[in-house]
């Protein structure tokens, strides 16, 4: 029961991430006329800040000593830092620049992705309705090529660095809230460096453009802090498949915006590349639940069949046993009769 539990308690957390997520498209425009760059570190610096309230809170400081001891580790938190640091760079910069509808399409490519560094790292071995959806996600970035005139490089960066990060993420092994903590220190003196130099040029806009601009840069560590916090509960309870399968809810919101707020252009080409994604994805979900339930299916006939088999091995313990008496009780009656005469 308690893999179940683990499993619904890790959906949970991924369905939260991947919509809050799905709805900071509407937050970082209003950090202007605060660049993405600096929106960006005042993101790392915060969060550090956000995170280590909430440990102080919950005195939770046990897990770092020993963290400080396994160098391989700390090295792949590192990566993880410098490639999220890359994803909200480009995810910001790509928002506030009118890119919002080719960001979520970076994100409904990270489940080809995941799907790939599965197979390339993990040496998992592919179902054929898999390599089906890989096949159509490339086409689809073909002819969006053709639509954009160019790759779509915000779109492949976004999901190949997502990408990375949750597979690095898998492999350490820490909580949300301790590998936030970690990331987040990695990043905060380089972040907090920056913010100096900006501020040294006269060009922070940190205390400068009015007391909400101020107060908005500051909450960039909670809109940072919650999200990345449900998605490490939920990446070390849940297999990579299933987290590529829930990145669909964030895209669909930031691709809803980019039509519905931003009123960004989809020509017909372009839609014709998003139809091709969207299939490719329907590709993926339909395998992923015919799995699942041949899965179930499979378990429920072995558990039957394991219970038929300790019950036919009972009856024949007792049939034995039965048979033992009779032949104790016959025994007995022909050494009475022997003695009798």
């Amino acid at each position: 029961m308690k893999p179940q539990r683990e499993h619904r308690t890790g959906l949970v957390y991924g369905f939260a991430a991947y919509g809050m997520w799905g709805l900071l498209p509407l937050y970082w425009p209003l950090m202007q006329p605060a660049g993405a760059l600096e929106i960006l570190a005042q993101r790392m610096v915060w969060s550090l800040v956000t995170i280590v309230v909430i440990l102080a809170v919950m005195r939770h400081w046990a897990w770092i000593p020993p963290l400080l001891r396994e160098p391989r580790r700390l090295a792949m938190i590192t990566v993880a830092a410098t490639v999220i640091s890359l994803n909200w760079g480009i995810y910001i910069w790509g928002v506030n620049t009118g890119h919002v509808v080719e960001v979520a399409l970076g994100y409904f490519i990270n489940p080809l992705i995941s799907i790939a560094f599965g197979v390339l790292v993990l040496r998992e071995r592919l179902r054929p309705a898999q390599w089906a959806a890989v096949g159509i996600g490339v086409l689809a970035v073909v002819v969006l090529s053709v639509a954009y005139g160019r790759v779509p490089w915000v779109a492949l960066v976004v999901a190949f660095s997502f990408g990375v990060y949750a597979l690095v993420k898998k492999q350490v092994g820490l909580s949300g809230l301790e590998s936030l903590a970690a990331e987040s220190a990695v990043q905060f003196l380089p972040a907090l460096v920056f913010l100096g130099y900006l501020a040294a040029r006269g060009q922070s806009t940190f205390g400068t453009a009015g007391v909400g601009h101020t107060l908005l840069l500051v909450s960039c560590g909670t809109a940072t802090a919650l999200p990345l916090l449900a998605f490490g509960s939920a990446a070390v309870r849940l297999p990579l498949s299933t987290i590529g399968m829930l990145q669909y809810i964030a895209p669909t919101f930031q691709f809803v915006i980019g039509l519905a707020v931003f009123h960004e252009e989809m020509p017909p080409e372009r839609w014709a590349g998003f139809v091709l994604v969207w299939l490719a994805l329907s590709v993926l979900t339909w395998d992923a639940f015919r799995t699942a339930r041949n899965a179930r299916t499979a378990v429920r006939r072995a558990a039957a069949a394991a219970k038929a088999s300790v019950t036919a091995e009972a009856e024949a313990v007792a049939a034995e046993g039965v048979t033992a008496e009779a032949v104790t009780v016959e025994r007995g009656d022909g050494a009475e009769r022997t003695a009798g005469s």
